[in-house]
C-alpha cells in the first residue's frame, strides 16, 4: 500500500514539474494601422499552452487579424 501511495505522489510531482511558462506572442494587423505585438505568459504543458495561444488569434470584422504563436 505504501508503494502505491509513494508512486502516486511521484507521478503527481512529475506532472507538476512538466508545467512551465511559455511566451505567447500575438501580432495584430489591420490595413492602415501600425502592427501591434503583445505577449502573454501561459503556464501549462507545452501542448496545452500551444492550443491556448493559438486560440487567442481572432479576426474582427474581416479587417483586423490577430495571430498568436508560442515563442
Amino acid at each position: 500500500m505504501n508503494k502505491i501511495i509513494l508512486s502516486l505522489i511521484l507521478v503527481a510531482a512529475l506532472s507538476v514539474s512538466c508545467r512551465k511558462p511559455y511566451n505567447c506572442v500575438c501580432t495584430t494587423a489591420q490595413p492602415g494601422v501600425d502592427i501591434v505585438t503583445t505577449q502573454e505568459t501561459i503556464t501549462n504543458f507545452k501542448n496545452k499552452a500551444n492550443t491556448i495561444c493559438t486560440n487567442i488569434g481572432i479576426t474582427i470584422a474581416g479587417t483586423a487579424t490577430t495571430t498568436c504563436a508560442i515563442q
